[in-house]
């Protein structure tokens, strides 16, 4: 097929939001190079392969998610559901792999990258969301306490599933947050959110009196409570973390000239390419470089609310806010952990940090939104 002006390809490309697939291709390159200055004392650009063919191939479902129309797909909702737990049990077969005590991750020889289930199952959990909300919009609001309950069973439900299995309760957390951020622009009255949260905080404070809460998460709790509790243990990552930003300053000590991220010691700056890209990037580019970061992090989420407020159905629009406050949930996290400002919980920092199964559900997500901005209501039809 001939491509180029009326091809099929650059049919593909005007037909998606391409302001949206520019950010999301930019903060992902810039990624790459934070992970190859992240790894480069080990001597291998394998991470930096492996993040390159998720880029790839989380372009190539851009496109195919933006020709997708998700409010369809919504319509079949048991055979989604379905598929979402199917694909979370899987982690119970020989397939699923286990790191640092989560079995959170599945291993397939011929596919390039391992695959974290909850990471692709977000996707259809927003769509199922926003179709459940959508329902009980047409056949009420969301003010009364049953119908809010509804799809908070159903959240409950798959972060619960996520957590039994894989023990990855970082993951659930992103789940209870889309939901509050869907659920509260749909309209659920602000007292139902406060009660919510109230609750949570009760619950977590009867938790840690009686002595529930298992040691491993009261540590990380404690640490973030004060600083200097146990910096040798459950406060040394975030403790280099800080030591990292510390010795960046402004600009940095150049790329590829981080005295940590540089180090070949295991007890220098921990899991670099991952969970603390941030972090390099505060060594090696200072706050000017963690600052680009936060703008286009920002921008790509700016960008979703846009589309969101403009989207032709309700669904369409509360599945762009379901996307954006997966990322906004998950840079909060990562930042906040590596600023010493909130627990460890294992999220990593959407497009930055290492792993092709997150640059490739990520991708996919942008996709359904940008399919949904093609199909926005005409500028005459907004108020």
């Amino acid at each position: 097929m001939k491509l180029g002006k009326g091809g099929f390809l650059s049919d593909m490309i005007r037909a998606s939001d391409t302001v949206l697939l520019s950010l999301c291709t930019i903060a992902t390159l810039y990624g790459m190079v934070l992970i190859a200055s992240a790894t480069n004392f080990r001597g291998t650009m394998r991470y930096v392969i492996v993040q390159g063919v998720g880029l790839a191939i989380g372009m190539v479902l851009y496109f195919f998610f933006s020709s997708l129309e998700v409010g369809r797909l919504a319509e079949h909702w048991p055979w989604l559901l379905g598929f979402d737990i199917c694909f979370i049990l899987l982690l119970l077969t020989p397939l699923g792999l286990e790191r640092n005590g989560n079995r959170a991750w599945l291993g397939v020889s011929w596919f390039p990258v391992n695959v974290q289930p909850a990471e692709v199952v977000k996707l259809g959990f927003v769509i199922l969301l926003a179709y459940q909300i959508n329902s009980i919009k047409e056949r009420g609001d969301l003010r009364r306490f049953g119908n809010v309950v509804q799809p908070l069973f159903h959240t409950v439900f798959m972060a619960g599933l996520i957590v039994a299995i894989s023990g990855d309760a970082g993951s659930a957390l992103v789940y209870l947050f889309i939901y509050v951020c869907m659920a509260f622009a749909a309209g659920m009255a602000l007292r139902w959110m406060l009660l919510g949260i109230g609750g949570a905080v009760g619950g977590l404070l009867a938790l840690w009196h009686l002595d529930l809460i298992p040691d491993y998460m009261r540590g990380r709790i404690l640490v973030i409570l004060d600083h200097s509790y146990d910096t040798l243990g459950k406060g040394w990552q975030q403790t280099r973390s800080m030591l990292a930003f510390g010795s960046g300053k402004l600009r940095g000590q150049g790329l590829f000239n981080g005295a940590q991220t540089q180090s070949e010691q295991a007890y220098n700056l921990p899991e670099r390419q991952m969970d603390f890209i941030f972090s390099v990037c505060g060594e090696e580019l200072g706050f000017l470089g963690c600052l680009a970061i936060i703008v286009l992090l920002l921008a790509i989420i700016v960008r979703c609310l846009l589309v969101a407020r403009d989207a032709a159905t309700p669904i369409e629009s509360y599945i762009c806010v379901g996307m954006a406050s997966m990322l906004i949930f998950q840079s909060l996290a990562n930042i906040g952990m590596c600023l010493f400002l909130l627990p460890v919980i294992g999220l990593t920092l959407p497009f930055f940090s290492y792993g092709g199964s997150s640059i490739i559900t990520l991708f996919a997500a942008m996709g359904i939104v940008s399919g949904i901005k093609k199909r926005s209501r005409p500028e005459w039809l907004m108020n």
